[in-house]
């Protein structure tokens, strides 16, 4: 799941980051609304963390065009501003969830987790396929009531494939949702970890569609 940052504060930028890059997330950060206006036109992204005091282009206008465009990303602004006016404002024009600064990144975190399961259509925190369960704010994967450790960026890919069971995924299409533009992304790497899945949990659980890529079957 791939979220972009737009955050002009250099250590609540960072540490956003890098929490999130521990929760299993591809993070993008982006210091000021132009390039993050660019940016949202350039990529698809599925989680947008908008500072509101930016440089060049303030959130509120960066929100506003969004919206008008069609960009359907949940929204959580963090920002200083306070004021019931902000809120309700920023709530009308598009933002899906609000947090005032300072705030803990295990909030933010779970608050994330929320919008994905609203945007996924889910109300239960745990994504399950048949016997295989997986809990986004533990990180614990069951599979036939046996725990399967992973690897983060295990982790990070089967969560992709169980959020969209019966739709196959490309290598460039699994690389960006799985890495950040400062990541390096080595030859075969997505096929490492395709394998390293189907010998934890088994090769049914992960199908290979020659020359198209990759998916979860729905009925596994």
């Amino acid at each position: 799941m791939r979220v972009l940052v737009v955050e002009d504060d250099v250590m609540i930028g960072a540490a956003v980051r890098q929490w999130l890059q521990r929760e299993s997330y591809a993070v993008d950060w982006i210091r000021d609304g132009m390039r993050a206006a660019s940016a949202l036109i350039d990529e698809a992204y599925d989680l947008i963390v908008l500072d509101l005091g930016l440089p060049r282009k303030d959130g509120m206008e960066l929100l506003g065009q969004m919206r008008k465009h069609g960009h359907p990303a949940p929204v959580l602004i963090i920002t200083a501003r306070d004021a019931l006016a902000d809120r309700v404002g920023a709530l009308d024009a598009g933002a899906d969830d609000y947090l005032v600064k300072p705030f803990d990144l295990d909030e933010l975190a779970a608050r994330l987790r929320a919008l994905a399961r609203r945007r996924g259509g889910r109300s239960e925190p745990a994504i399950e396929i048949g016997q295989l369960c997986m809990n986004p704010a533990t990180h614990d994967v069951m599979l036939d009531n046996r725990r399967i450790h992973l690897t983060m960026r295990e982790f990070s890919l089967l969560r992709i494939l169980m959020e969209h069971p019966d739709r196959p995924f490309s290598r460039a299409e699994l690389e960006r949702r799985m890495y950040g533009w400062d990541e390096d992304v080595t030859s075969n790497v997505i096929e490492y970890y395709i394998s390293a899945l189907r010998r934890k949990l088994g090769p049914r659980w992960v199908r290979n569609l020659r020359g198209v890529g990759w998916l979860m079957p729905g009925n596994s």
